[in-house]
């Protein structure tokens, strides 16, 4: 029997890694190496290994458990004590899981773990959604821009020779998936050049000047509805992170919004005029 690598490997995480960072690298991981989208022979292995490893990391409980003893306290032999059973619980972080000790679905023997395809499904809002009989379905694959999936569009299909509209959603992510009458369409959204997206909420990275920074300014910064205007209170840092409430990505499955965040950056100019030299000097000199 192979060994099993590593769960902090197999994520390409350290073993203090937060679970925002263990979150972005399933969510990495999963889209890669979907057998849905990764046709590859090694595939589906692939993302059953990295969603179990994802499984116990994410749930506190049994990471500290596995940081302590391994990959033994998950064995069909039982844990660190006689008896104990790891998967008792029904809830591991965010999402709810069905764990199964037996049988052998789809042609994958998962272990002891939860259905690494629900994990995936979970993870990306699909829900308890019948991933294998969706698998049966017809299914499209549609790439959209970063602003469509942030704030909707509409897109048109053809299927068995007619013309279907589809609607995808505000919010829409990377592998969200739509059921329409007899088949599926699964979204893939194209980065952005200015947003980054985690979740609901968008990164973005706002260059100020070295005044600016020490003076405090009114500073325009772009936002998914538009050009806003931001206070740089005096004294300012580069790398100060300012929160822009109800600003980010809309939720699919509720209300509300996620939020922006606008880093700081101090743009350092890489040459002087004479001039600015000596005001610098002198700024320095007086300090």
């Amino acid at each position: 029997m192979a060994t099993k690598r590593d769960f902090y490997e197999v994520l390409g995480v350290n073993k203090t890694a937060s679970a925002a960072e263990l979150k972005s690298a399933y969510r990495k991981l999963a889209l890669q190496f979907h057998p849905d989208r990764n046709k590859a022979s090694d595939a589906a292995e692939k993302f059953k290994e990295i969603s179990e490893a994802y499984e116990v990391l994410a749930n506190p409980e049994k990471r500290q458990t596995y940081d302590q003893f391994g990959h033994s306290a998950f064995s069909a032999q039982g844990g660190p004590a006689s008896g104990w059973d790891p998967f008792s619980s029904h809830r591991a972080g965010p999402f709810t899981y069905t764990y199964t000790t037996g049988g052998n679905q789809g042609g994958f023997d998962f272990g002891g773990f939860s259905d690494p395809f629900e994990i995936f499904e979970s993870f990306f809002g699909g829900g308890r959604s019948p991933f294998r009989q969706a698998r049966q379905i017809p299914r499209y694959g549609l790439t959209i821009e970063f602003m469509e999936a942030a704030k909707g569009c509409e897109r048109t299909i053809i299927h068995q020779g007619k013309e279907y509209k589809i609607k995808i959603p505000a919010g829409a992510d990377d592998g969200t998936r739509i059921r329409f009458n007899d088949f599926y369409v699964t979204i893939e959204v194209k980065a952005d050049a200015l947003f980054k997206r985690d979740g609901n909420d968008v990164f973005i990275d706002e260059p100020i000047s070295f005044p600016q920074a020490v003076l405090g300014a009114v500073v325009p910064v772009p936002t998914l509805d538009g050009e806003l205007k931001l206070k740089v209170q005096p004294g300012t840092q580069s790398g100060t992170l300012i929160r822009l409430r109800g600003q980010g990505i809309p939720r699919l499955q509720s209300r509300g919004r996620g939020d922006q965040y606008v880093r700081l950056i101090i743009n350092i100019p890489s040459r002087l005029s004479r001039r600015r030299r000596q005001l610098l000097e002198e700024f320095e000199n007086e300090s």
